[in-house]
């Protein structure tokens, strides 16, 4: 069994986080710039196996597209073009930034710590992939 890697992504940063091999537990990975994260992507999957991408994809309250979400549906487009054996799942992100937020805070982490954008983008990436593991519970 491979691990999932769910993926937040944006214009200049990417969060990405991974299971386990056994897919029981998610973890935050990296942030990586926008324009490395497909070859990051390659590199990681020939160290470790990777079963299926977690894509966040951006909505608003009323389930329309963001301005964000064009760019997400483009990306996507490109993953698939890099790995078409694997799938792709797409997860619904909204207020993940904002729950990422909440859970630095209730777990103590000091302010300058949660201003650093890189750390939000990992933690919601953490996000996505919880709950695309507790959608297929």
């Amino acid at each position: 069994m491979g691990r999932l890697v769910a993926i937040d992504y944006g214009a200049k940063r990417v969060g990405i986080a991974v299971t386990d091999p056994l897919q029981i537990i998610a973890t935050a990975l990296e942030t990586v710039a926008a324009k490395d994260v497909l070859a990051y992507l390659k590199t990681y999957d020939q160290a470790e196996n990777i079963d299926a991408f977690v894509v966040g994809m951006p909505r608003r309250l009323d389930n329309t597209a963001t301005s964000n979400t064009p760019l997400v549906e483009r990306f996507v487009r490109q993953l698939q073009a890099q790995f078409p054996e694997k799938p792709i799942h797409l997860i619904d992100e909204r207020f993940t930034s904002k729950t990422a937020l909440q859970t630095m805070i209730a777990g103590g982490m000091k302010k300058k710590d949660r201003r650093d954008k890189a750390n939000v983008d990992k933690i919601s990436a953490v996000i996505i992939l919880q709950t695309y593991m507790q959608s297929k519970k």
